[in-house]
């Protein structure tokens, strides 16, 4: 398949408010497909279809897909690539203002969620499927190398933020390839990587999502600031109050909280949550 014939022929416009860069590396598109773990018994969600480069591939691998795609104008474009793609149906919507309950009723059951992101959505839209989805039994996405980073990064690291306990609470991430901005059409000014999350919502004992979000966000509100100074302006503790609840778990009082592990953001949310604490 001659992608950047068909686009050509098409008179297709890259648009930048799209973040469209497309991939084309034959090999690169099999791994991707790979390491996502797709197979026969699949339905697949791909988000930010594209040039339907990574559609046909999954295609070849899954029982069904479906993609969401914003640019209308790639029909022309996706009709010839995908023409002989019969188990693939394309959404043209913005997948990140659609409610999942819309989508996943769609899907019609479990699915893996694998896409080559536009970088700009990367992040919420992530967190979207993380926190609301019920059915998405793992994602495998593109992100830029630094996000990636941060997605599966460990405690105690310069990467290592809210959005590493948002997901680790939920599931296990890894990075599955790296790859340079040259495999991409037009080529970014950023490298890539390929993150796989395997999810897990049992993975810990959680009271309540929202005060273990509640929980995240206060420890790296300031991360200039020790743990205990946050946790005291974000739930109206008393210096004491608050030292003693670290003490009671083993954290030391003068921790910041890009050191502390989920499972102690677990057992912190949790006993906030038992206590009625806001």
């Amino acid at each position: 398949m001659d992608v950047k014939k068909i686009l050509n022929e098409n008179d297709f416009k890259f648009k930048k408010n799209f973040g469209q860069n497309f991939l084309t590396d034959k090999t690169l598109l099999e791994n991707i497909v790979i390491g996502a773990g797709v197979d026969k018994k699949d339905t697949v969600l791909e988000i930010g279809v594209g040039a339907g480069t990574l559609t046909y591939e999954l295609s070849k691998k899954a029982n069904k897909v479906i993609g969401y795609e914003i640019d209308k104008t790639l029909s022309s474009v996706l009709d010839k690539t995908l023409a002989d793609c019969f188990n693939v149906e394309i959404v043209f919507a913005d997948a990140l203002k659609t409610p999942i309950e819309k989508i996943e009723k769609k899907l019609g059951g479990k699915y893996r969620l694998v896409s080559n992101l536009p970088y700009y959505i990367t992040t919420p839209l992530i967190m979207k499927f993380i926190q609301e989805a019920e059915n998405c039994v793992s994602i495998t996405a593109m992100v830029q190398k630094e996000v990636a980073l941060r997605l599966c990064a460990g405690e105690g690291s310069s990467e290592y933020g809210a959005i590493t306990a948002g997901i680790d609470v939920v599931g296990d991430s890894k990075i599955i390839a790296f790859v340079d901005r040259t495999m991409f059409t037009p080529m970014p000014k950023v490298d890539s990587a390929v993150v796989n999350i395997s999810i897990n919502k049992n993975k810990y004992s959680v009271l309540s999502m929202k005060k273990y979000r509640d929980v995240v966000r206060c420890a790296f509100s300031s991360r200039r600031k020790t743990f205990v100074n946050n946790l005291m302006n974000s739930f109206s503790l008393p210096r004491e109050n608050a030292e003693n609840v670290l003490k009671s778990f083993g954290i030391d009082v003068k921790a910041r909280g890009e050191t502390l592990s989920t499972e102690q953001f677990v057992k912190l949310a949790n006993y906030l949550e038992e206590k009625g604490l806001p």
